[in-house]
């Protein structure tokens, strides 16, 4: 008799590869979800506990200092698409 607090999967787990792959494929709608899902079930990495607002700070400091290191949203989904493949 199968123990109620873990169900029985018709077929063996998937691996990440397999997710990741299957959640690639979904609509921009329900993979952006599904990332929010992801990302809140997450512990906060940026916090004060760990100096992550402060690295922020800093970062923004820099980038007001050096506005050439900036690059454009688009610059960045380019360079993004490339690395996928």
């Amino acid at each position: 008799m199968p123990d109620s607090a873990f169900p029985e999967y018709p077929l063996p787990m998937a691996t990440i590869v397999e997710v990741e792959k299957l959640a690639l494929d979904l609509p921009e709608r329900q993979r952006a979800a599904l990332a929010a899902n992801l990302l809140e079930s997450l512990p906060a990495i940026l916090s004060d506990k760990d100096e992550g607002i402060a690295e922020a700070l800093r970062r923004d400091t820099d980038l007001d200092a050096n506005p050439d290191r900036a690059i454009s949203l688009e610059q960045l989904d380019s360079k993004i698409q490339s690395r996928r493949g």
